[in-house]
């Protein structure tokens, strides 16, 4: 009797243990999908969302500019007239449906125009959309007379407007700084107008600088972005649109006003 409780026992236990090996076994991820094969998955659905983005931007009407005498500086299908900034960095950069897109680079991707850019009395107007990530989707560098400074649209973390470099102060810590919150997929407006006095630049109808020039120190903030000169836009770990990219003289004009 003792030898067959006994038999009964051990019995019971390999039950007990042949089911808790059945049920990790039921329970334990799947090697059916490798994790290299996850990754090229996730890139695949991350630029179909890219993609999608795109394709409704492009659909939208542009934004209208007022004044006359704009010259545009994008043709909607090719890159002439500007060449791709050697960031290093990685990032694509191509012309397709209408638009100037980026494609995130490791930090930097970007453009600069290799036409004829005035250094005063000008202004110059796009539109920029962030579409993926979450850091500035606009940098607009330009001159200032014999100087250049960057307009940063949604930096540092995502929201931080402002002028680089003001008196060697960057967007993030001088007078022009600002936050907006920025919605991804959306259109901006950009818009910076240079005159011998000042600099002043809107967002939208969002007027976002207003900076005499005179006895202040303008120059780009010390680093790659100083390769945006002398008129060039980029974008910071971010996929970037643009598009209606122009710019005006408005020495003697009277309908710059904003």
């Amino acid at each position: 009797m003792k030898n067959k409780l006994f038999a009964l026992t051990i019995g019971g236990l390999l039950s007990l243990v042949g089911l808790s090996g059945c049920e990790s076994a039921r329970t334990a991820p799947s090697d059916t999908a490798p994790r290299g094969e996850m990754r090229a998955l996730e890139s695949h659905a991350v630029a179909t969302t890219e993609n999608q983005i795109l394709t409704t931007a492009a659909a939208q009407p542009p934004a209208s500019v007022e004044g006359e005498g704009w010259r545009s500086l994008f043709d909607g299908t090719s890159l002439t007239g500007w060449r791709v900034t050697d960031f290093g960095g990685g990032g694509k950069v191509e012309a397709k449906n209408g638009l100037l897109f980026f494609q995130a680079g490791d930090p930097f991707v970007g453009v600069n125009c290799t036409n004829e850019i005035p250094k005063v009395n000008y202004e110059a107007a796009l539109e920029a959309m962030r579409v993926a990530g979450s850091d500035f989707f606009c940098g607009l560098t330009f001159p200032v007379g014999e100087s250049h400074c960057s307009l940063i649209v949604g930096g540092w973390g995502g929201g931080v407007v402002g002028i680089s470099s003001i008196d060697g102060a960057d967007a993030s810590e001088n007078e022009t700084t600002q936050f907006i919150s920025f919605e991804t997929g959306r259109w901006y407006r950009i818009w910076v107008r240079v005159t011998e006095q000042k600099i002043e630049a809107w967002v939208e109808q969002k007027k976002v600088a207003d900076v005499m020039t005179a006895g202040r120190k303008i120059s780009t903030r010390f680093g790659d972005i100083e390769l945006s000169k002398p008129f060039g836009l980029a974008s910071w770990s971010t996929s970037a649109a643009f598009r209606g990219i122009r710019i005006r003289n408005i020495e003697g004009l009277t309908d710059s006003a904003k």
